[in-house]
């Protein structure tokens, strides 16, 4: 590891002229000097901050503050610099999974500590600048004239240059679950009706709000994304737009009673993270989430480790089967209902046999797990009756032999991932996670699905509140404690916490593949998420569908090409497959990727990228050595390049090429896909094409002169 930390005295420099006069403040640059931060008061003593990439302005002069609630002294302008200091850092750290097995930190950090002269309060402001993009932050030293506040609103603005076209889901304090909406900024507002769309639980809050990750491009080809980086105690953050000025302010999602924060000293916010290059990949490839986050506080991570699983969920999902054991109750209650009374429905989903047929499935065909929804009592009135004792998390349905399935698995070295929908009843849950965890580490369960599906209890709350985000936090440090794994579904979306609790190994937090099975979603959705919502960590997207007209009557909009190019576009250390086990027998060759690919990566390659239409990854898995290539596409057919120049150069690999067909497409054709083998070394140049709603897959091995003989060449 290489570590330089040197400590600069900063100097006063006088800056800019902007709109409020002549001012002092400070410059930083980032390491490779493309980055250039300033930072100054206004002529009112208000924080400005100003972003350039390659002398071109990012982020025009924007303020920083906070209004506070009950305060006749709002920390907004009247502020004077006390001190400041900047230093310089450069660190690799090794992550326990990841899409690389070393992340280098390397930036320049600008400490301003600030005074409010009419109220003596101290306030500082962080900012590290990375090659890639800034990151700042609020902190809250102890003093004497701060202890307890609270926010009404932070104030955080970002200032945009122009017009610029935005990937944006509407601002929601309760979902992410949402298409996204390719428009101007100056669009949003027209177009916000018709982008918020049904949901279980949903509060759109503004015409022109909108969430991070926000994916934005100018009208001079540079790519912006805005988003946070360590989310603790405090309320997510969206984005309000003026768009007559196009600044974006911070809008914090509030609790019940519409505050925004309960703070005490010391205290800091999150990290607000601006990604900036001239480069769509250079969006992905940048790690500032992740370094702005602490590092593990688990020691010992052997217990943690990737994994590749199937489930009893895509048949309840697409209504072939049920969560629910009968169809008699109208209501439930906990440790009074006898379900040895009732009649069952005939279409329960864990059921004992039922299950051990995927247990079957995953033993033969090398998966690690076998994920189980509905095993557990209180399905039949889980849902819209704002119900607090909803579940306990340990008690089975008279058809789920937890014993004999535990045996079952055991003997055929699968093991079972546990399923924990709270129904929104976190008090509930926080009440039984104890005994929810110890019946896993009892009965050898690695990992819990857990689920927030439905309006919040306590009542009034919003999934995305300081107070809600503290549970999701408390959830995986009990779990840690149990070495259990957190694949959290319906929670608030991930900042790069899984580098300092790596146990929360997955997220949902955004549209996946179950609205495939709710009228589809759109074709381009998945060269979108990678820009967007996987910014801040992992998406358990569960791809891998080979039907597309589904059970109930939808439609998936993917090729099944596109499908196995998830597994490598939209990273995971927890991957599933989902779809149902007879539908990969109808496609064993194409199954076969699905069986091949890694899950945890020694390198990502971001070949070849622009969201909303088309991405290309390679990533070279750990221990293996083997290369993964994969490509999603957007609404139209197009022919890509490829280049292996990241091959060793003195070998030649066998590479196996999974692709659409000429006359692939995602509504009419979507099955059409062939599987060719080709030689390739560093010297060699794909050109690939992807229908509409399509892409490739390619694993590439190295291979001796026998196997490759007969195989063809590329050049």
């Amino acid at each position: 590891m290489n570590l330089t930390i040197m400590n600069l005295r900063a100097s006063y420099l006088i800056l800019f002229l902007f709109g409020f006069g002549t001012v002092f403040g400070q410059e930083i640059k980032s390491p490779n000097g493309e980055m250039q931060l300033a930072f100054s008061l206004d002529a009112a003593g208000a924080p400005t901050y100003q972003l350039n990439f390659k002398n071109k302005p990012v982020i025009k002069s924007s303020r920083l503050g906070f209004d506070l609630k009950n305060d006749s002294t709002d920390l907004i302008q009247g502020f004077q610099i006390i001190n400041s200091s900047e230093n310089t850092f450069d660190e690799t750290w090794t992550p326990v999974w990841g899409e690389e097995s070393e992340i280098r930190d390397h930036h320049q950090e600008l400490l301003v500590e600030l005074i409010h002269q009419a109220s003596k309060r101290k306030m500082n402001i962080r900012f590290r600048l990375f090659d890639t993009g800034l990151g700042f932050r609020y902190e809250f030293p102890v003093q004497e004239n701060m202890g307890h506040f609270v926010i009404t609103e932070e104030l955080s603005q970002f200032a945009m240059t122009g017009d610029h076209t935005a990937f944006w889901i509407p601002g929601d304090y309760d979902t992410q679950e949402y298409d996204y909406t390719e428009s101007k900024l100056s669009e949003i507002r027209g177009l916000m009706e018709t982008a918020i769309t049904p949901n279980a639980s949903q509060t759109p809050f503004s015409e022109t709000g909108v969430q991070t990750s926000l994916m934005m491009k100018s009208t001079d080809g540079l790519y912006i994304n805005i988003h946070e980086a360590a989310l603790i105690d405090y309320p997510a953050m969206h984005l309000e737009l003026d768009d007559r000025a196009m600044v974006f302010q911070s809008h914090l999602t509030p609790d019940a009673q519409g505050d925004k924060g309960y703070l005490y000293t010391p205290a800091q916010s999150p990290w607000r993270t601006v990604i900036v290059s001239d480069q769509a990949a250079e969006i992905l490839a940048s790690r500032i989430t992740y370094n702005l986050n602490e590092p593990s506080k688990i020691e010992n991570t052997s217990w943690i480790k990737p994994m590749k699983y199937v489930g009893v969920w895509w048949e309840m999902i697409t209504g072939q089967s049920s969560w629910s054991y009968t169809d008699e109750l109208k209501a439930v209650k906990l440790g009074e209902t006898d379900f040895s009374q009732v009649k069952p429905n005939g279409t329960h989903g864990a059921s004992t046999e039922n299950v051990k047929k995927y247990i079957d499935f995953a033993a033969e065909h090398g998966f690690d797990g076998v994920l189980v929804e509905g095993w557990n009592e209180g399905w039949e009135d889980w849902f819209g009756n704002s119900k607090d004792y909803v579940f306990d998390f340990v008690t089975p349905y008279p058809d789920f032999d937890l014993d004999g399935i535990t045996a079952y698995a055991k003997e055929k070295g699968v093991q079972m991932i546990m399923h924990h929908e709270t129904s929104s009843s976190v008090r509930n849950y926080e009440r039984h996670l104890d005994e929810a965890y110890q019946l896993m580490k009892d009965y050898g369960y690695p990992a819990v699905k857990s689920g927030y599906v439905g309006d919040m209890l306590p009542r009034g709350e919003y999934h995305y509140s300081q107070w809600l985000v503290n549970h999701y936090q408390y959830a995986v440090e009990k779990a840690a404690e149990y070495q259990i794994m957190v694949n959290a579904h319906e929670a608030v979306r991930p900042t790069g916490v899984a580098r300092t609790w790596p146990n929360l190994i997955a997220n949902e937090s955004a549209r996946g593949t179950e609205y495939q099975a709710f009228g589809g979603n759109k074709a381009n959705h998945v060269t979108i998420l990678p820009f967007t919502r996987q910014i801040g960590g992992p998406m358990d997207y569960t791809p891998g569908v080979f039907e597309m007209d589904v059970f109930n009557g939808s439609h998936v909009n993917s090729t099944l090409a596109n499908q196995l190019a998830l597994y490598v576009t939209m990273y995971s250390p927890l991957q599933m497959a989902a779809d149902y086990p007879e539908n990969y027998m109808r496609f064993p060759d194409a199954f076969q990727f699905i069986k091949d690919v890694a899950l945890d990566w020694e390198k990502s390659l971001y070949l070849e990228a622009e969201p909303g239409y088309y991405l290309t990854i390679a990533r070279k898995a750990k221990d293996t050595g083997e290369w993964f290539v994969g490509n999603v596409n957007g609404f139209e057919g197009r022919t890509g390049e490829v280049k292996f120049d990241f091959l060793d150069a003195d070998k030649t690999y066998l590479a196996e090429i999974y692709s659409d067909k000429a006359d692939a497409h995602y509504k009419t054709n979507p099955q059409a896909y062939e599987i060719r083998r080709v030689a390739v070394d560093a010297n060699s140049v794909l050109k690939q094409f992807s229908a509409p709603g399509g892409g490739y897959a390619i694993r590439i091995r190295e291979a001796g002169k026998e196997e490759l003989k007969g195989v063809k060449k590329l050049k």
